[in-house]
């Protein structure tokens, strides 16, 4: 059978699970070798009532499963229902709520928020060797909810000032595309907008030399080792080539999913929404500029799934985790 095309085609094509081992075995081992995750052995074989696979080498977990090693490991939802949630956040532009999934795929909401932020942890980049450089854009926004919006004993709660003081500061660092190419955003939640958060992150992340953009924040100013375009946005928000509407555009999108969609996002999980927008926005298109079809983008998400694992005492904060989402994603 062809690769699915649509959502339709991907629930009906991933309901036979021999079409759920033969594209998750083909994409973790290409070679067409099945090796142990535990000891990298090949001396397998596959126990087909029981689905899984029997390593004969000597150590103490001989049996793996195609979740194994994978952020689906240890979880009871059948791969049908995992690969199609996986299919629905890369390619719902505004994201999916736990609520949507919930329903779309009859679990628990429980079970479907814990589902959704794994598959979050699955969609981070990790670190970045490639700097960013040719045209660049640098801005910074607000998370957090409108005090307007809330009930009167919530805003007691969490409104303690005015302006960001009770919000999550977002950095943006946004490379523009050239020669067809499409832009690329990497994002970082910050402490402040103070000079030392914000410039320690664009040359962290950019290029020396590169032309650099930016409203007129004070922050910003000092950056001479760039070529520092400054537009400011009470006079105008374009200058020639000089503005931030790249970010301006990927902040309305993630607002918009976060707004609209989720509804509520809690600080301490913010950082994995950012790495699931930022994985939609960057795999727009290829590298040769023609976009993806959403099976392009559903197997690129499946490539990162494997070496990762997302437990639930991590996710609740139960068990100390390091932040990888605090690093540009």
């Amino acid at each position: 059978m062809e690769a699915p095309r649509t959502l339709q085609e991907a629930i009906i094509h991933f309901q036979d699970f021999e079409n759920c081992k033969s594209f998750m075995t083909e994409l973790r081992w290409p070679d067409g070798v099945v090796r142990c995750p535990h000891c990298g052995s090949d001396h397998v074989i596959w126990l087909a009532n029981a689905r899984i696979w029997k390593c004969y080498s000597k150590h103490d977990r001989p049996r793996f499963s195609l979740k194994t090693g994978t952020i689906f490991e240890d979880s009871p939802i059948g791969l049908d229902k995992w690969l199609t949630a996986v299919w629905l956040i890369v390619n719902c532009k505004n994201g999916i709520s736990s609520y949507e999934v919930h329903r779309d795929l009859d679990i628990t909401q429980k079970s479907a928020w814990f589902m959704d932020h794994r598959i979050r942890f699955a969609l981070h980049q990790g670190s970045f060797e490639k700097m960013l450089s040719g045209e660049v854009e640098a801005d910074e926004t607000f998370i957090g909810g409108k005090a307007r919006f809330m009930h009167e004993w919530k805003r007691a709660v969490r409104i303690t000032g005015t302006g960001g003081k009770d919000k999550t500061a977002v950095m943006g660092i946004l490379e523009r595309g050239k020669d067809g190419k499409q832009s690329k955003v990497r994002t970082k939640i910050v402490a402040n907008r103070k000079k030392h958060a914000l410039q320690s992150e664009v040359r962290k992340h950019v290029e020396a030399g590169s032309a650099l953009y930016t409203d007129d924040l004070n922050s910003y100013k000092g950056l001479d080792e760039f070529q520092h375009g400054v537009v400011d946005h009470a006079v105008q928000y374009v200058d020639g080539k000089i503005h931030t509407n790249g970010l301006e555009n990927f902040w309305s999108l993630l607002k918009r999913g976060i707004n609209g969609t989720y509804v509520s996002v809690e600080p301490f999980h913010l950082f994995r929404y950012l790495d699931e927008q930022a994985f939609r926005y960057n795999n727009r298109k290829d590298e040769n500029g023609e976009r993806l079809t959403d099976f392009d983008r559903f197997k690129l998400a499946m490539s990162q799934i494997v070496g990762k694992r997302l437990t639930w005492d991590r996710l609740t904060g139960k068990q100390a985790e390091p932040l990888p989402g605090t690093d540009c994603a």
